[in-house]
């Protein structure tokens, strides 16, 4: 049976949702060794220690089986787990059961096979995590800022769950989860779930996560964390350092709730709360849901860089309640969510700031597309077998944001925005395909509003590699008149930078002629201080364009810079362009040695393929 719930209508029914045998949810997924068309987990408890000192999780992870057919084995995912114990509930009772452990593949992890019998409905498997476990960050207290306490982080997604959880690790996959967390006095455990705000701080901690939701968005964390309140259900998790600087600079997230409401329906998730984690945390956000993880480095001081906070929450529609059933079809979650993010911007913050991130964006993704294969700048790529960590480059965000403008240009916002929220509705907590989209897509929209767009025509943009002739080319009026002000500034001129965001720094920054003499760098430097900006995005912009330069009065900062951010966005561009001359990629060997420890597994994973391409 499975677990009751005292739910809201719709949290009810979405529960429901998720038990449920639709065709997507039992979709093979290359990347899982789960067979869902046989017995399915659509409820999990878990009942964990947090481990510093051996830096493991360790306890157990129960589930109510869903079986449809008559199967006697459940499959599962793991990666460097240990597997102590398998039992089934049968009779009123816990009983052993027999279990294997696959040979490890090389991106798959190991494949967990559990005898269930005819008629068992419960199965528990009693484990401990590896201490170099992918999804987990373990931090020492000298680690982090205040140095009283250590700190631990997940990332799950794309197939990192596996391993710290045993677990039918698939988007495909929906599930509910309760959760028990025990760690040391003094600290506060924090989970994917609802987190209390007024919790004692006694090392035990209860959670519970009634809508379902993907494996890859189970999240915990646990560390010295303090709680400030924004409104009603909003608040921020914070080290004590960052608390009240963090919950200033995103004091605009519940306007931002109530504009997207207005757009594209109700917020389903109760609360919406943000992590800051630290500097190591290797994404700019990750959108956990009722508790998105955050980078510090978006705590800017001016409020410039919230557009990310709009992302992580844009993913409450997009990717968390409709949700990519495989990660072939990642753009179904980022590019739908950077279409909403950039929405959701300009609702708030007029069309002229929201018009600067989409032009910046194109110019990622151009820069990006230079980089990549042709086959990999396919929206609905065929991945095989390779590591689904290899999917998420500007492609499914920015080329699948681009063709919902493209729709949006070709329909007019009303009837798009109609058909988005309509969408939202009908696949509301469910893991869709690519082709379950386009059917939707030709039925409510190319249907309704024949000759319009053809089937052809969506097919280019989603199989097709590279973009089509007449994809939208964002540009911005503003960037137009920093580009004035730069020729003017490069014959001597002066900048006037009084009213510049961000956004046209970095426009400016990224298109200074490469060719730009030693004398202006000083020049600019002298006058802006940007070797010292506390912006992490203008100092790494500016970073960037000095190991190109050979700029040295900005290698002490790069070299800090390097050794304190952890956010992949921001240092692997930087390892990459040391990494072009002999003598930079000794350099960059040195620096990378020493901040390694403090890296996340995912980042040492990206920036040692840089600079030890041979190895």
């Amino acid at each position: 049976m499975a677990t009751t719930y005292n739910l809201k209508p719709w949290a009810l029914a979405a529960t429901l949702v998720a038990a449920a045998t639709t065709q997507s949810a039992l979709a093979e997924d290359a990347h899982s060794y789960a067979k869902l068309q046989e017995v399915a987990t659509p409820h999990l408890e878990l009942d964990l220690t947090v481990d510093f000192a051996a830096k493991q999780l360790r306890g157990t992870a129960t589930y109510d089986l869903a079986r449809h057919g008559d199967a006697t084995e459940v499959h599962m995912d793991t990666r460097e787990l240990t597997i102590s114990k398998a039992e089934i509930w049968q009779d009123n009772a816990w009983q052993e059961t027999q279990f294997t452990l696959a040979e490890p593949h090389e991106t798959l992890g190991q494949e967990l096979t559990i005898s269930i019998g005819e008629e068992s409905d419960k199965v528990r498997i009693h484990y401990h995590t590896a201490p170099t476990a992918s999804g987990l960050q373990w931090l020492t207290p000298e680690q982090t800022k205040s140095g009283k306490f250590p700190f631990m982080f997940s990332q799950s997604q794309p197939i990192h769950a596996r391993s710290w959880i045993p677990i039918q690790d698939t988007p495909a996959l929906r599930l509910t989860y309760d959760a028990t967390l025990r760690t040391p006095a003094g600290m506060l455990a924090v989970m994917s779930a609802d987190n209390q705000l007024d919790t004692e701080l006694d090392g035990d901690y209860s959670f519970s996560m009634p809508q379902p939701i993907p494996p890859y968005l189970i999240a915990i964390a646990a560390g010295e964390l303090v709680v400030k309140e924004i409104s009603d259900n909003v608040a921020v998790f914070a080290e004590p350092y960052i608390i009240d600087d963090a919950a200033w600079e995103w004091a605009d997230t519940p306007a931002m709730i109530t504009a997207t409401e207005e757009m594209y329906g109700p917020y389903r998730w109760d609360r919406y709360d943000l992590l800051v984690l630290p500097p190591s945390f290797p994404f700019g956000g990750m959108e956990n849901p009722r508790l998105s993880f955050i980078t510090p480095t978006v705590v800017s001081g001016d409020r410039t860089l919230i557009n990310l906070i709009a992302h992580e929450l844009a993913h409450s529609w997009s990717g968390n309640l409709v949700t990519n059933a495989s990660w072939r079809d990642l753009w179904l979650n980022e590019g739908f969510t950077s279409y909403v993010e950039n929405r959701i911007m300009e609702a708030l913050f007029g069309e002229r700031r929201a018009q600067m991130e989409l032009a910046l964006g194109y110019q990622d993704l151009l820069e990006n597309m230079e980089r990549l294969a042709p086959k990999d700048t396919v929206l609905n790529i065929d991945l095989g077998t390779r590591h689904p960590d290899d999917v998420f480059s500007q492609v499914p965000y920015v080329k699948g944001q681009l063709f919902l403008v493209y729709l949006e240009n070709k329909f007019g916002r009303e009837t798009f925005d109609n058909f988005l929220r309509q969408y939202f509705d009908d696949f509301a907590f469910q893991s869709i395909s690519t082709a379950e989209f386009k059917e939707y897509l030709a039925r409510h929209l190319l249907a309704k509003n024949p000759g319009v767009v053809s089937m052809d025509k969506v097919n280019e943009w989603i199989h097709q590699p590279g973009l089509p002739a007449d994809a939208p080319q964002p540009t911005s009026n503003a960037f137009a008149e920093v580009e004035k002000q730069m020729q003017r500034w490069l014959k001597g001129g002066q900048l006037k930078t009084e009213d510049w965001t961000t956004h046209e720094w970095l426009h400016f920054i990224n298109n200074l002629p490469l060719d730009i003499s030693s004398v202006n760098m000083r020049r600019l430097d002298e006058q802006f201080n940007l070797t010292q900006s506390k912006n992490a995005e203008i100092a790494h912009a500016w970073l960037k364009l000095s190991i190109v330069k050979d700029y040295e009065p900005a290698r002490d900062r790069l070299r800090n810079y390097l050794l304190t951010i952890g956010r992949n966005k921001l240092v692997s561009p930087l390892y990459r362009e040391l990494a072009k001359r002999p003598d930079n990629l000794k350099w960059a060997r040195e620096i990378y040695q020493q901040a390694k420890p403090g890296y996340h597994p995912l980042t040492q994973t990206v920036n040692e393929a840089l600079l030890y391409p041979q190895q």
